[in-house]
């Protein structure tokens, strides 16, 4: 019986590994070794920054809220407003919020008149 080969598992781990390291710089690319560990550190940083994306995202939306809530009235603050949106029963999430300030401004004014009579009641 002929002995039996396994050069074709490891051809197709190798090619796994090296395409997923298309695109990298030096050696990284196309040495098996290195373009492991270049592909697994990848791999590590592309999970941790799934959850970072989220908290980005958030703070730019915060950003833009508070800036949008202070050209339509210099004196009321981010947090204040977000408290006159929970006084007023009104429940619209940061991302719709800050969506609204940058493309509709004349609607995110009434929300913020909304808020501050909350307030002020």
């Amino acid at each position: 019986m002929s002995r039996t080969k396994g050069g074709t598992v490891t051809h197709a781990r190798h090619k796994k590994i090296t395409k997923a390291a298309k695109g990298y710089f030096g050696r990284r690319k196309n040495t098996f070794r290195t373009a492991t560990q270049a592909v697994d550190k990848a791999n590590q940083y592309a999970t941790r920054d799934r959850k970072a994306r989220k908290r980005n995202f958030r703070a730019l939306w915060i950003q833009r809220i508070n800036a949008a809530v202070r050209t339509h009235d210099e004196t009321l603050t981010y947090s204040r407003f977000v408290n006159g949106l929970s006084l007023a029963g009104i429940e619209v999430d940061r991302k719709v919020l800050a969506d609204l300030a940058v493309h509709e401004p004349e609607a995110f004014g009434a929300i913020v008149e909304k808020a501050k009579g909350a307030l002020a009641a």
